[in-house]
């Protein structure tokens, strides 16, 4: 049995279609299953993946529990978990790593086999532990972070110092991890080598900074917000581009700054915006190139000019910025703790659960990179 096994009414923010707004509701938490924990949050936050969720796109299942940055303290635990205890502060991760399967094994990828990316907004047996008005809720991923309490399996959960800020915290749950790790793990970023940014909000300042910490010596931040060159400069960023004052296409521009015009040698597209994924592509340089692909486009990919993959370069698409969700996510969580990031220029916004709508309008703002969610 958990070690508390009653059901919790408390507060959640639920979708209840595509394209409809948020609501507030009171929802019902069930207690964890055996290898579950039952968590009370304690801060989240905002990424564009949730509001591509709640806008329907992709892969979604209604009523949706919104949410999947943040961080919060272990309520209770199911009967075989071992390696969590109640009163644990836990950051939620939408990956496991059972260090075990032939992908951990493999050191080529950080997508775990035992304990994949679930897309289906349920527990790993199919069932939810969340639901409102008599219907089960469906998670975005593996958790449900905009709620006061919410369950996720142990093994997509990773206990951090309980000093840590709970706000930046937040961030590394995912977004700026995951540029972080973008530059780190997927790319492999070289020491003296020239990189490209498209687009500089969390996850874009996340993959400066990774680049600065591989020793790239170039890195150019592309975006039309020019209060985004500050915030660059501040992660790492060595030169900006604003595409929108320009005739000439970002990937030109990029190789205006590159020796020869020959380009960069890795890209990365963090802006979800389909048609700059070609961009991304041809800014780099012919036939040692690499693309790396973040952000996750809302509408049909644009097709792009095969040209640049025959001239050979590389176009990789990127999870959680190939980061392992303990081995690597522990790294990044001592970073944050010994505050080797200046992840406090991405808190820029505050609200409280129950002034969810305001997030909404905040992220319209042009000096918003994050909002974050009091709970």
């Amino acid at each position: 049995m958990a070690s508390n096994s009653q059901v919790i009414t408390c507060k959640g923010v639920v979708c209840w279609g595509g394209g409809e707004p948020v609501r507030l509701e009171e929802i019902q938490v069930d207690p964890p299953n055996a290898t579950e924990i039952r968590v009370k949050m304690l801060c989240s936050s905002i990424c564009h993946t949730d509001i591509k969720r709640i806008r329907g796109s992709p892969l979604v299942k209604y009523p949706l529990a919104v949410g999947h940055e943040g961080v919060g303290v272990v309520e209770s635990v199911g009967e075989e978990v071992k390696n969590l205890k109640g009163g644990d502060v836990v950051i939620p991760t939408f990956i496991g790593e059972c260090k075990e399967c032939e992908n951990c094994i493999s050191g080529k990828t950080n997508l775990c086999l035992t304990y994949p990316v679930t897309y289906n907004g349920l527990m790993r047996d199919n069932t939810s532990r969340m639901s409102c008005k008599g219907k089960k809720l469906h998670h975005i991923f593996s958790c449900s972070t905009w709620s006061e309490y919410m369950v996720v399996d142990a093994n997509y959960a990773l206990k951090v110092d309980p000093s840590i800020d709970l706000a930046h915290a937040s961030f590394i749950s995912c977004g700026f991890s995951t540029g972080y790790g973008a530059a780190w793990k997927e790319a492999k970023v070289e020491s003296g080598s020239s990189v490209a940014v498209f687009g500089l909000g969390a996850v874009g300042l996340g993959a400066v900074s990774g680049a600065k910490m591989m020793g790239a010596t170039k890195i150019i931040g592309i975006d039309k917000n020019d209060m985004k060159r500050e915030k660059g400069e501040i992660f790492g960023m060595t030169h900006f581009i604003n595409p929108g004052g320009s005739d000439m296409p970002p990937s030109k521009l990029v190789k205006e700054l590159s020796d020869g015009r020959i380009g960069v040698d890795y890209s990365f597209e963090c802006t979800g915006i389909s048609h700059l994924i070609n961009e991304s592509l041809q800014a780099t340089k012919v036939g040692t190139g690499k693309t790396i692909v973040i952000g996750a486009p809302t509408e049909p990919i644009e097709p792009f000019g095969f040209g640049s993959i025959l001239q050979g370069k590389t176009l990789k698409g990127s999870v959680f910025g190939g980061l392992k969700a303990n081995s690597d996510l522990s790294i990044i969580a001592d970073k944050c703790q010994k505050r080797e990031f200046p992840l406090e220029e991405l808190y820029t916004h505050e609200v409280q659960l129950a002034d969810i709508h305001q997030a909404f309008e905040l992220l319209k703002q042009p000096n918003c990179v994050k909002v974050v969610i009091k709970i």
